[in-house]
């Protein structure tokens, strides 16, 4: 049963890119200054986290690494305390402050995002005037984490065949079981971090961060899912909003059912873009137009749903690990020459290209062990920030207008409750849109065809901020920032470095 797409951008680059090694002791120098907290005032609970001072070690070509702790618990700070894995680029300039970054997920490692791709997450001039700093927020990563299965029991998981007819009663009682036994792991595994994951929990954490990293207000770029983190935070602390960006929005008012539909929606016109710009060349795998390479598609869904093929490392290729494999390319245009590849292999009966892919997705190394612990992370901290039902019937209702509303992937984004409903945590927290009143100008950005946050999105939630302020590109991908033209570009680093928001949105 394939989960909703991830609301981060870590997924999308099909290149390798160059791994850093952990951080490594070395004498401290004058590149990676110690960080004095601001010294604010605070609970006296909250007193020994609020006063930490990070001493930074080297750990990479120009970087520096350090752990903070925070409270398991922000309710109860006295029962116990996690770790959170920083890294920082420091200003190459005229220093302005920190600017901490988040490249979604739920569960993608800001670390990692810094650490192995600086360039990719920020441009030159943010480099030069702040202090680029990485973390593993609550769950994920280098931090305090949540841990479920071996890379075996990951496998069957992630690439198991359900034998049995998609949204009958025993394919429903399948997944349910399926979804018990992982969250059981949890538990047993991570503890009472499990049910500590939740963005507020979070938000709370990257107001630690800022404190004790020096800086009064909050510099913040987030990337999709790091788009609800930085809304949650203004919610919470909007006097200590300094300059946030928040690139390829969720809408903090919508359901999990809206969520997997507008994401359904969302990837289905991304692979309708995805055909029409392959049929306009000469070495596409389809013919005739974008709507016959659609059915096609969807022809080669229900084929492996019925009859999976298997790879040369026994692995089986179903619907749902197709899917993944397909939804993978469709983060950027840049990779959709690599989807025809890829799905030109699976109409021949080759299913290695599409493992690759899927494997690409969920962070699965060629040697079967896992780079991140990104799918636990990402089903932990979901299953604390919606609420799910259990009624079978309902659930069927759901898939069914999923289906309507996008015929070819919606078949397969369906009955999302079995995923939570019997987590080992539960939340009756419901989402509800976010205002941060008296927070100084948030800058909103939306893409209007990105699929997996759908521009209405970024519309909605710059409308509900008291001082949202939206910037629009027209393209195709998920976010904008870095990725798309100078417009976006100047527009995200004249609001960062100078304060200044566009007067209107420039419709980049």
């Amino acid at each position: 049963m394939p989960r909703a797409a991830r609301l981060g951008i870590a997924a999308v680059a099909l290149a390798t890119v160059v791994a850093l090694t952990g951080c490594l002791p070395a004498i401290l120098n004058q590149e990676q200054p110690v960080s004095t907290p601001t010294g604010e005032q605070v609970d006296a609970a909250l007193e020994p986290y609020y006063s930490q001072v990070l001493e930074w070690e080297r750990c990479g070509d120009g970087l520096g690494c350090t752990t903070a702790t925070a409270p398991l618990d922000w309710e109860n700070p006295g029962d116990g305390e996690i770790d959170l894995a920083l890294v920082r680029h420091v200003a190459s300039g005229d220093r302005l402050g920190s600017l901490l970054v988040n490249p979604g997920g739920p569960g993608g490692s800001g670390y990692d995002f810094v650490a192995e791709s600086l360039d990719y997450a920020v441009g030159e001039p943010l480099k030069q005037r702040f202090d680029v700093v990485g973390f593993d927020p609550r769950g994920v990563g280098r931090s305090s984490a949540v841990a479920c299965y071996d890379p075996a029991q990951m496998d069957a998981y992630l690439y198991g065949i359900v034998p049995a007819e998609r949204g009958s009663d025993e394919w429903v009682e399948a997944v349910e079981s399926a979804a018990a036994d992982f969250g059981s792991a949890c538990s047993d595994r991570t503890g009472a971090l499990l049910g500590e994951v939740d963005t507020v929990s979070a938000a709370r954490d990257l107001d630690l961060l800022r404190a004790i990293l020096g800086d009064e207000q909050l510099n913040y770029l987030g990337y999709s899912y790091g788009t609800f983190l930085g809304a949650t935070y203004a919610e919470l602390y909007p006097d200590k909003v300094g300059r946030l960006v928040l690139d390829g929005a969720i809408d903090p008012s919508a359901s999990d059912a809206e969520v997997t539909r507008a994401q359904a929606v969302g990837f289905e016109q991304a692979l309708h873009a995805y055909l029409e710009d392959c049929l306009s060349g000469t070495e596409c795998p389809f013919d005739g137009s974008a709507d016959d390479g659609m059915a096609e598609v969807g022809r080669l869904l229900a084929s492996v749903d019925a009859s999976p093929l298997r790879g040369t490392d026994g692995r089986m290729v179903g619907a749902d690990t197709l899917l993944t494999a397909i939804i993978y390319p469709l983060y950027s245009a840049d990779s959709w020459p690599y989807l025809s590849e890829m799905l030109e292999s699976v109409m021949l009966g080759d299913a290695d290209l599409a493992l690759s892919f899927a494997d690409g997705y969920n962070g699965r190394n060629e040697d079967g062990t896992y780079r991140d612990n990104s799918t636990e992370a990402f089903r932990a901290i979901n299953c604390l920030d919606y609420t799910y039902q259990s009624d079978v019937a309902v659930m069927r209702e759901k898939a069914a207008a999923i289906a309507e509303s996008a015929p070819i992937i919606g078949p397969y984004f369906g009955f999302g409750d079995l995923s939570c409903i019997n987590w080992p945590y539960r939340s009756d927290r419901e989402r509800a849109e976010i205002h941060a009143e008296g927070a100084a100008p948030i800058l909103v950005i939306g893409t209007t065809g990105d699929p997996a946050t759908p521009y209405d999105w970024a519309v909605a939630l710059a409308d509900q901020l008291e001082s949202g302020v939206l910037l629009s590109y027209e393209g195709e991908g998920h976010t904008a920032y870095n990725k798309s033209n100078s417009c976006v570009n100047d527009a995200v680093e004249t609001y960062l470095v100078e304060g200044v928001v566009p007067d209107e949105d420039p419709r980049c």
